[in-house]
This record gives C-alpha cells, structure tokens and sequence, in this order.
C-alpha cells in the first residue's frame, strides 16, 4: 500500500468545515470544499509519492495497467480504474440529475461526437451508477415516490395552474412521465410567478417547506416542483443510497462517502445555473416509483459490512478495528482504495505498511495480497465489483 492524496474540488454547494474537520485542518476554509476525490478519473486524479514528487494514479495505470489492476479488471473494463472513490459535503442542494445506463452511454457518447455545437451530454462511453453512504445525518431525494402523495402535496397550494400535473399523477406511475414533462417545459418567463405563488401559499408542512426552500434559491427554476415528485430521504450515519441508471435524485446536505463508476454522465433537470436538456433526460429516466431507496449495511464478518449492489464496476466495505476486533484481513483481488475516516489505523497488503489517520488514504494495486487493517477506528474500502 502507499499514501494516496486526492484533490478537492471547489463546487460552490460544498462546505467549509465538514472535509476540512475530517482531515484535522482548520475550519472554516477559504472557499467551499465540495468534494475529495480518490481515484484515477481524468477530472481530476489522485497522486502518489515517487522520488520526492507527486505522480498521477491515471499516469501509473497507463503505464503499469496489469500490475494496478490485474488481469479480471482489465478485460471487464480496459486500461483504467472502473470506480471513483469521494468524500462529498453538500452545504446547498445538488441539481437534480440522472445518469444513463450502458447502452445509452455508449450510443450517447458515439452521437455527441459528431454534434456540431459544441455541447456534450456524454463526455465518455460509460455508465455511472452511484451509492452513497452517510458519514453525517445526510439529506436527500432519491427516486419518484407514490405519485398520489406527490398529488396531493401539489394540490395543497392551491395554485390553479398546477392542475393539470396534479391530474396527470393522479392517474398513477403511468402519469409520472407527463407530471414530469409539464414541469419540466413550463415556460421559464411563467415559472417565476408560479413559484412565487406556491411561495405565498401559506400552505406548511415538509413538502411546502422543501419547495419554498429550493424556489428561493434557484428562482424560476421548475426542479423546486420536480423535488416534490421524489422521495425525501434522511439518513442516518452508516445508511446508504443507491442510484441506479435513469433514477432522478438530488442531494441536499450532508457529508457521505459515495462511491461510482467511473464516469461524467450527468443529464440534469434542474436546481442548476449549468446546461439543462430536457429531452435527453426524459429519455434516460425510468417512471417507476422507487419504494425504498434505503440500503442498511450488511454483516460479512466481524468488524466488516458492505452495501450490496447489482453492478461489477465497485465495492464498498467499511472496516472497523477495536479492542473487540483488533485486526481485520480482506481476501480483495484488483486495486483497492482505503480511505480512514476515524481513528489511527494500519493497513497493509504485503507490499508495506502505511499508516492513516482520519480523512488520509491508501491506494494498493491487484498485485498485494489480502489487505489487513489494524489499530483503532474504522475505514471505507473501495474496490472493483465480483461478476
């Protein structure tokens, strides 16, 4: 194993303390730190020690790719790491995005290159599927909820100009596309007034609050409407989110560690000044209703647990080690990624010892053997997924 430093990416909606307290550095920060990303995506690569300088990850895997990621993850994904590793701390809503699925990558992104105004919706050929893992009591919409609660929440406002989405999600998931739609194409010049009339209303409760809140800080923009169509969802710490292709989510605050395939396939419908395309992202949603978003932590063996999910491109473990459990060991193949959020610990694959206080992390490549922690606290580990 070797230390591994990820940049942090400046977003407006991250916070000032939550990634800077983690690391032990003085809080508030000069400027919003949104994300810490650990990986090798070309945005924006981790680097590591070599010879008194600092290497991009990308750089290695390029030269040495069988040695990083080994035969299995070269063949199933090619000449790069297939995940990207993140601490993200929202301060401010997130836009509300969706992301394709393979097949619409791969079509999307061979499309985009031959458009000729300049404009990518696909800037690579790959998926991005998420999870989300809370470190803090986290905030967020995740999937359409039941569409006659969503109804009814609209109705209360009172706002004739409404009638026409409310009607369409009564007539249940299969309105959920035109509710969408008719948001969605709302006439900007109108959205304004509308909004300002749903902000008058008068009307309480959580969903009234949530749409006030969001139409005060993005005015005029119909995603405040298209917020009340998803499931709230409040996480614990240790609870997790799973987005998969086509569902519409949205954080909203708090501090998690996510972890994706590694793409920038972002469609976005709204809560953003970026590009919106509304037609492409109705192409790529799926209208289905998602009961549960929330996915709890499974027990693998002391002092492990993983938030199983249906794709092969990543794995999230977290490890805990204490007086109870002293040492862990993890039979892992492939690279692997160890970040520390807790404590002082030891971690080690047969290629050497590193040790990582909170907020540090490891990179190891597929040619360590079975990655051992010790000492106290606990970590995330981050690996490519087992077809």
């Amino acid at each position: 194993m070797e230390l591994l430093y990820g940049p942090i990416k400046d977003y407006a909606w991250g916070s000032r303390s939550a990634i800077a307290e983690l690391q032990g550095r003085p809080a508030p920060s000069d400027g919003p730190e949104a994300e810490l990303w650990l990986g090798a995506h070309p945005g924006a690569p981790a680097t590591v020690d070599r010879e008194g300088a600092r290497v991009s990850l990308a750089e290695l895997l390029r030269a040495e790719p069988g040695h990083w990621l080994g035969a299995p993850v070269v063949d199933r994904f090619g000449a790069r790491l297939p995940f990207l590793l993140k601490v993200l701390a929202a301060d401010a809503p997130l836009s509300l995005q969706a992301h394709p699925d393979a097949e619409q990558a791969r079509a999307g992104h061979a499309a985009d290159a031959v458009r000729t105004d300049g404009h990518r919706n696909y800037v690579d050929p790959y998926h991005k599927p998420e999870l989300l893992v809370a470190l803090s009591p986290f905030e967020a919409l995740c999937g359409f909820r039941d569409p006659a609660v969503s109804a009814a929440a609209l109705a209360t406002f009172g706002v004739r100009e409404l009638e026409p989405v409310v009607a369409a999600l009564r007539a249940g998931p299969a309105g959920l596309r035109d509710a969408v739609e008719l948001l969605l194409t709302w006439p900007r010049a109108e959205c304004a007034g509308l909004l300002s009339a749903v902000r008058g209303s008068g009307v309480t409760g959580p969903d009234a609050e949530l749409a006030r809140d969001l139409a005060t800080a993005y005015p005029g923009d119909p995603g405040a409407l298209v917020a009340l169509l998803l499931n709230r969802v409040r996480l614990a710490p240790g609870e997790g989110i799973w987005m998969p292709a086509g569902n519409m989510h949205a954080y909203l605050r708090g501090t998690g560690v996510e972890i994706m395939a590694a793409s920038d396939n972002v469609l976005r419908g709204g809560l953003t000044p970026k590009h919106v395309d509304v037609p492409e992202l109705l192409r790529v949603l799926r209208f289905e209703v998602l009961a549960d978003p929330v996915v709890t932590p499974r027990a693998v063996a002391p002092g492990v647990v993983c938030w199983p999910v249906p794709v092969d491109d990543f794995a999230l473990h977290r490890v805990t080690v204490d007086p109870e459990v002293p040492e862990v060991t993890l039979a892992l193949t492939g690279p692997r990624v160890v970040l520390c959020c807790g404590g002082d610990l030891v971690v080690d694959d047969g290629s050497g010892a590193v040790k990582l206080g909170p907020g540090r992390a490891a990179v190891g490549s597929a040619a360590g053997g079975p990655l051992v922690v010790t000492g106290t606290g606990h970590a995330y580990v981050a690996t490519a997924g087992q077809r």
